[in-house]
């Protein structure tokens, strides 16, 4: 093979935006190395800019003639670009709220950014990888990136200790996961590419096999894991309370999306003849995970276990989109996790400040607090009334998006579960915007009548500032303007190859109008 041929076949174009990320990793890195400790008034600014740079790219790269690159290893189809534009501008979001944390955490910036857009590039390649290799090796980028990030803050006992807990269970999980995975390579006759792996278990008439059953619990643990769905989450509540805020809310947001690809791809790929039954496994994961997720959140007085619980919750409610394996329910789930980046992150944003400024992460601290701080008072009611879903924000448009593709596909009871816990979501959210918002001054907690001054100017808040303006802004229009998502969502999976045979094939199979310029839900619901 000469090398104009390989250069064909290899089609490293398509992964130009994980180039632009390598780079600006090695740009942080070096010049932190030649410049010192000064860099870090630079190397924040530099990872933004790479992470920018990337989505740019990744905007050029829509509906590209040849996605497939390294002799099939990766796809670079238009479901994969939503999903690599989803963590990295989570990274980029993170990077915003990380610089004073850090600093003040007494811990090396460009080492966390480093790392960061490490794990970055691990969710990028995950979400388009096409192939057991590929997808076992970006999974571990991503894994043991999040595992670092997690301990970063080494002088704090709880961090270890997340990062300890985070470690063991994550390579347990990482086993199981690559236990699956080695007997379907075994099952397909040695395949190792996912759609070589489904025609190979065809040819060897293995589709109702017991081993294939084993392989799919097996890859269904590893995705939880990822996911922190129950009863895979027991790593959430810990991780979140003891790991540096930043890093939680990249977790949420990336490795979640990374995750949530990779079930996509695996699954309607690799699985197409137990696709009754890897649904069925994911009903039982969604309703747990929303009956759980709500309902211990209900009891929790910290901030941030409170948001560990909710993102479990949440991750039951995406699963509605993809148990219910139509173009709808693929798009449902893009669109929420679209929305889902801005809300979740600007609440993450308010919690970092929060802390900067009094130390603590406990609810019952939040009292009175918009007699102090308006600007913070309001990014995180209305991030933590989206999480909840009440209208006309992001959130509402995104669980009705979710709530109409699994009513269509005939998932009733899963729909009616996903509407009651909505309404005891909201109830702990709420208590969290009542308590800022309507105690009186008198009631106020005693680390707010000592809150301190509010200066924008010092070093790093800036930065911190900018991310929760902008999360506050797209929340508040992702749903009044929700359309361009909405159209974003379903290009993305209309375009996308793998996705026809499934969507085509499965019970509930619809055509999905274009959705109106008038109000989607209502219009939504008129088509069925």
């Amino acid at each position: 093979m000469d090398l104009a041929n390989l250069a064909t076949q290899l089609n490293a174009g398509t992964i130009l935006p994980e180039s632009i990320v390598l780079v600006t990793l090695m740009v942080v890195l070096v010049g932190d190395l030649i410049v010192g400790r000064s860099s870090s008034r630079w190397v924040a600014y530099a990872a933004i800019a790479g992470l920018l740079g990337s989505i740019i790219a990744l905007y050029f790269q829509w509906d590209i003639a040849n996605p497939i690159a390294f002799l099939g290893g990766f796809n670079g189809d238009d479901l994969s670009i939503v999903f690599r534009g989803i963590i990295a501008l989570s990274a980029a979001v993170t990077i915003l709220m990380s610089i004073t944390y850090i600093e003040k955490s007494g811990t090396a910036l460009a080492e966390f950014l480093v790392i960061l857009l490490t794990a970055t590039l691990g969710g990028m390649f995950l979400s388009g990888a096409n192939e057991l290799v590929m997808i076992f090796i970006s999974l571990e980028s991503l894994s043991i990136s999040s595992y670092l990030l997690t301990g970063y803050t080494k002088r704090d006992p709880r961090s270890n200790e997340a990062a300890l807990k985070y470690l063991l269970i994550g390579a347990s999980s990482t086993a199981v996961f690559l236990y699956g995975v080695s007997l379907l390579y075994g099952l397909s006759g040695g395949q190792t590419e996912l759609s070589a792996i489904a025609t190979g278990i065809v040819q060897a008439n293995a589709g109702q096999s017991l081993g294939l059953a084993i392989s799919l619990v097996f890859v269904i643990a590893g995705i939880g894991f990822k996911i922190s769905a129950a009863p895979f989450h027991q790593w959430t509540p810990d991780v979140y309370e003891g790991a540096p805020t930043p890093v939680i809310a990249f977790l949420s947001v990336g490795s979640k999306a990374a995750g949530f690809a990779l079930a996509i791809r695996l699954l309607s790929t690799a699985f197409p003849l137990l696709s009754s039954e890897w649904k069925f496994v994911f009903t039982a994961l969604a309703v747990l995970s929303m009956i759980l997720g709500n309902v211990v959140a209900l009891a929790q007085t910290s901030m941030k276990r409170m948001l560990a619980y909710s993102s479990i919750a949440q991750a039951g409610f995406v699963m509605i989109g993809l148990i219910a394996g139509t173009e709808a329910g693929y798009a449902s789930m893009v669109f929420y996790l679209l929305v889902y980046l801005f809300m979740n992150l600007g609440g993450f944003c308010c919690v970092v400040l929060f802390s900067l400024r009094t130390g603590t992460d406990q609810i019952s601290e939040y009292s009175g607090l918009y007699q102090k701080d308006p600007l913070l008072t309001l990014c995180l009611s209305i991030c933590l009334l989206s999480l909840g879903g009440i209208p006309p924000l992001a959130g509402f448009f995104g669980k009705i998006y979710l709530f109409w593709a699994g009513w269509q596909a005939g998932q009733y009871g899963l729909v009616l579960l996903g509407l009651i816990t909505t309404v005891v979501s909201i109830y702990y959210y709420i208590r969290v915007v009542r308590m800022m918002v309507v105690k009186e001054p008198q009631e106020m907690s005693d680390v707010v009548k000592n809150y301190p001054e509010i200066n924008w100017t010092l070093s790093g808040m800036r930065p911190l500032q900018v991310g929760i303006v902008l999360s506050l802004i797209a929340t508040s229009l992702a749903g009044i303007l929700s359309n361009p998502l909405f159209t974003l969502a379903n290009n993305s999976i209309a375009n996308t190859a793998i996705l026809q045979p499934i969507i085509i094939s499965s019970a509930g199979a619809q055509s999905f109008a274009p959705v109106p310029k008038t109000s989607p839900p209502v219009s939504l619901t008129d088509r069925t």
